[in-house]
């Protein structure tokens, strides 16, 4: 019971088709998550997804075990991962669903949960959930079934919220954007938004088909919206991932904002107008010059474990509101409870029309230092980063550094590779300390073959 088996950090994830992510096992897991949740108060689940194809055969499958569990279901359809966390709290849900695999290709699919507050679900309730999937599947009464119907207003509701979070007395007249939704769950949320607020909008990949979504566009392929916003002549350029819990935006002269320049204007914005509340947390991979160009404004900043999982757990500990990733997952957890690409890219673009200024210029304090990552492989069972050659190649490295980079050696959490990444203010020292660790990192490996 204190181990997951179908859960990772963000819910149930694989190629559809291959186990776990076929309709029996959704079936299974609506049912079993009903009858978990039907313990609670309201009986209620809502379920959203994005553009996927294979959307349509979960949700259904996650409908009906649902409903054998004693569960009202209310479908939202196509609908951003945050908007599904902002709605079951507004209709009082016991959780919300979203099937979604994010910025992976059509072919993958997942589902997470919510629970009625807007956060994921507490480890114990995943555990519970876990735990019931290995009961036999059984149904209640006739007359004690769920019932489902359709919110046709879903998307209304959300636009509403998004626009309720940008600062009364401003607009976005004036401001060409460029909108790429990565034919993923944005795609009739985010254009309907920034219009409505004021803004031209030009969209790209806003045309889903259940097979192009994150296809050489969005949050993690940013090159066709650089060419954009320079055929355009747009202010700005805004791309989010498939189930819009990322964000990366791009200048007039189509440089690319990451998460952690994001972050970085938002805190600053934040702290211009004595609304910060503490500091900001990032994460272990965060540049260096995030942390510098913070402690320049007087912000303090501290590192948690990579994902958005840890970066909350963080803020929540420390009581403080904004931090994110530089993948685009944002956090403001004074405007809502999760990552959300829209809302992160609206509290940009007000941070740009309250000081009349372009993104350029907003993100001129911070400067990335150089980076560079070098992936060795291992053999599994084995650790070589514990190796004494391994710690002495990191502690000359960081003695040469003298406290003006940093190394990093993380064991990735999907696959037996040593991640070696170092930061400083010189690039040749960069690759050089990066080769030099690495080298010493594949030759333990080799020697524990």
């Amino acid at each position: 019971m204190n181990k997951r088996k179908y859960f990772g950090t963000d819910g149930v994830r694989g190629m559809v088709g291959e186990y776990p992510i076929t309709p029996e096992f959704a079936l299974k897991l609506g049912w079993a998550a009903g009858k978990v949740l039907s313990k609670n108060g309201t009986k209620k689940v809502i379920i959203g997804k994005d553009t996927r194809i294979s959307g349509y055969m979960l949700e259904t499958s996650l409908e009906a075990g649902l409903i054998a569990a004693g569960i009202d279901v209310v479908l939202l359809g196509p609908m951003p991962t945050p908007a599904v966390a902002y709605l079951a709290q507004t209709f009082r849900a016991e959780a919300g669903i979203v099937i979604s695999a994010s910025h992976n290709p059509y072919h993958d699919n997942g589902i997470k949960f919510f629970c009625g507050r807007g956060l994921k679900l507490a480890d114990e309730v995943e555990l519970q959930i876990e735990a019931m999937l290995d009961e036999p599947m059984t149904c209640v009464a006739s007359d004690k079934l769920g019932k489902a119907r359709r919110l046709e207003s879903a998307d209304g509701r959300y636009i509403e919220f998004c626009k309720s979070q940008f600062p009364q007395g401003l607009s976005l007249e004036g401001l060409k954007i460029v909108l790429d939704c990565a034919n993923g769950a944005t795609y009739h949320i985010a254009p309907s938004v920034m219009r409505e607020l004021g803004a031209e909008i030009i969209c790209h990949a806003c045309e889903p088909n259940g097979v192009n979504i994150n296809l050489e566009c969005g949050a993690t392929h940013v090159d066709a919206l650089k060419r954009k916003v320079l055929e355009q002549n747009a202010d700005v350029g805004i791309a989010y991932d498939g189930d819009g819990d990322r964000v990366m935006m791009v200048d007039h002269n189509g440089r690319v904002f990451d998460g952690d320049d994001i972050v970085y204007i938002i805190a600053c914005q934040a702290a211009n107008d004595d609304m910060l509340g503490g500091g900001v947390v990032g994460t272990v991979m965060s540049n260096m010059g995030l942390e510098n160009a913070l402690k320049a404004k007087g912000i303090e900043f501290a590192r948690s474990k990579v994902g958005d999982r840890y970066v909350m757990e963080l803020l929540q500990e420390k009581g403080w509101k904004i931090g994110g990733e530089s993948s685009g997952h944002v956090l403001n957890l004074d405007l809502i409870s999760t990552g959300d690409g829209i809302i992160s890219s609206l509290q940009v673009l007000a941070a740009m029309v309250a000081q009349n200024r372009t993104l350029k210029d907003l993100g001129a304090g911070f400067v990335k230092y150089p980076m560079k990552m070098i992936n060795v492989r291992y053999k599994a069972g084995t650790d070589p980063t514990l190796a004494p050659e391994v710690i002495g190649a990191v502690a000359d490295v960081e003695k040469q550094l003298a406290g003006k980079g940093r190394v990093l050696l993380r064991k990735s959490g999907t696959e037996p590779v040593v991640r070696v990444m170092v930061e400083a203010e010189e690039e040749k020292i960069v690759l050089d300390s990066a080769q030099k660790i690495a080298a010493v990192v594949e030759s333990m490996s080799k020697q524990t073959d």
